[in-house]
């Protein structure tokens, strides 16, 4: 899964980011709203958390015209903190709204309640054959074995999962599994389709993740 920070206090972004990558979560940053349409055009995101100030307008306001085309969920984080404050950003097209300062703790778990939702995403728990993943706790299973996947692992096997029977090309994977920041290695998706191919072999799921070479990588459905 793949979230978008939309905060202008860098230091407070980087925490953010740090707290939620620790979780599994893949996040890029835009310190301002022209930042984050730029990044909203050139990736798909499942939320967004907004801050409220920034340089060139008031999030709030983004919000209300933003809501008549299609967006990810969004968690309003603020300094901004009396009732009337909350109601705005609610009236306004938020998802949840949440005060600063907060506990990296809560904000995690609003991130899973708001993924959890119906119609937040479709599937939130995706079952191909003996496969499962959910997608709010991260947690994947191969019949009753349970897979340790590092977060890279973790939201390639979604990306397959939810395309399972389709070809997954190259392009599609690492605008998954990387931030706009961070380098990408010639070999690094086949690197993670490895690791991820070995782990299923090793609790007895064989022949279903398949390199279709030259286009990117399909996980059979049976």
């Amino acid at each position: 899964m793949r979230i978008l920070i939309v905060e202008d206090n860098a230091r407070m972004a980087e925490l953010i980011a740090g707290g939620l990558s620790d979780r599994g979560y893949a996040c890029d940053v835009a310190g301002d709203l022209g930042a984050a349409e730029d990044s909203l055009a050139s990736a798909h995101f499942d939320l967004i958390l907004l801050d409220l100030g920034l340089p060139d307008g008031n999030g709030l306001d983004w919000l209300r015209r933003s809501n008549r085309r299609a967006l990810p969920p969004v968690i309003v984080l603020t300094a901004r903190t009396s009732l009337e404050d909350r109601v705005d950003g609610l009236d306004a097209g938020a998802d949840d709204y949440l005060p600063k300062p907060f506990e990296m703790s809560e904000l995690a778990a609003r991130v899973r309640a708001i993924l959890r939702r119906p119609g937040t995403r479709a599937e939130p728990v995706i079952e191909v054959g003996e496969l499962r993943f959910d997608a709010a706790s991260h947690t994947a299973h191969a019949g009753e074995v349970r897979l340790d996947l590092s977060r890279r692992e973790a939201n390639l096997f979604e990306l397959l999962m939810r395309r399972a029977g389709q070809v997954v090309r190259r392009a599609q994977i690492e605008e998954a599994l990387y931030t706009f920041d961070e380098a990408v290695t010639p070999n690094a998706i086949e690197a993670n389709v490895s690791r991820l191919r070995r782990k299923l072999e090793d609790a007895g799921t064989l022949n279903r993740l398949h390199t279709i070479r030259g286009v990117g990588y399909l996980l059979s459905e049976a």
